[in-house]
């Protein structure tokens, strides 16, 4: 199947948008989440540190995101009726995680140690994982991120596509990207609080000390030190900032996206459907 290059540029501007804008409620968060406390990990002190991975790898993830998505839900839904067609939107939207998390995760770890430490720049944690890890400790926490991406996408894009579809028979025209956005951050701000908890798991997997518990990346093991620790309220540190965060971060993402899918869609028509 072709790359299709309006999505892959829809995703890729929406993910570098939201990433940039939004990075110090992700910094708020992280140290939230840290096991140092977030006073310890640099308060709100330099909370744009991490932000060079982040330029680097979020439109290329997003983009690979987008572009695993669309093709597969095109592939899954002309099989799908009305009633199982979330079904193919949870499935495309699984399998563009586990594909995307090829970019995502060596970036969260570079990022994530840099925002909970106010000594190491971002080039030097690279130098410094490789040393002591080798290759393989970029992707430290790559299962563990994959058990929080795909319940929180299974949750947040068939509800976001279930409200576009809703809204645009209500209103008898396709959805806008204003109104795609809003369904964006009705459906990420809820499927970030219910799946709080993972993420504080993935943070600490991420950060933790190369030979310690926590670094073996078994996320059952994690959560029930967290709870062990801090109880209810250690698994959902950070859930406010986490929340504003994708909550703003889905309205500008879907946003962005569906409306450089507009411009596609409208080239297409006056174009008598030509297009690369």
């Amino acid at each position: 199947m072709p790359v299709d290059w309006f999505v892959a540029m829809g995703g890729g501007c929406a993910g570098a948008a939201v990433d940039s804008v939004l990075f110090p409620l992700d910094t708020i968060k992280t140290r939230l989440q840290s096991k140092q406390g977030f006073k310890a990990a640099g308060g709100f002190r330099g909370i744009y540190s991490g932000i060079g991975p982040v330029i680097v790898g979020s439109a290329p993830n997003a983009a690979l995101f987008f572009v695993t998505y669309e093709s597969f839900k095109a592939l899954l839904e002309p099989y799908c009726n009305e009633r199982c067609r979330p079904l193919a939107h949870m499935s495309a939207a699984c399998l563009g995680e586990v594909v995307s998390c090829g970019i995502r995760v060596p970036v969260e770890v570079i990022k994530q140690r840099a925002q909970t430490s106010q000594s190491l720049t971002s080039l030097l944690i690279l130098r410094n994982v490789i040393a002591q890890e080798g290759f393989r400790g970029l992707y430290r926490g790559y299962y563990a991120t994959i058990q929080r991406e795909i319940p929180f996408s299974v949750i947040q894009f068939p509800l976001w596509e279930a409200q576009k579809r809703l809204c645009a028979k209500f209103q008898g025209s396709p959805v806008t990207g204003f109104q795609s956005g809003l369904f964006g951050a009705v459906a990420g701000s809820f499927s970030a609080a219910i799946t709080t908890p993972l993420d504080v798991a993935k943070t600490r997997i991420m950060l933790a000390p190369k030979d310690s518990l926590e670094a073996k990346g078994h996320m059952p093991t994690v959560v029930r030190l967290v709870y062990r620790e801090a109880g209810m309220s250690g698994l959902f540190a950070g859930v406010v900032p986490r929340v504003c965060w994708i909550g703003i971060g889905g309205f500008v993402y879907f946003g962005v996206y569906d409306f450089v899918r507009s411009i596609q869609h409208t080239m297409q028509d006056g174009g008598g459907g030509g297009g690369g």
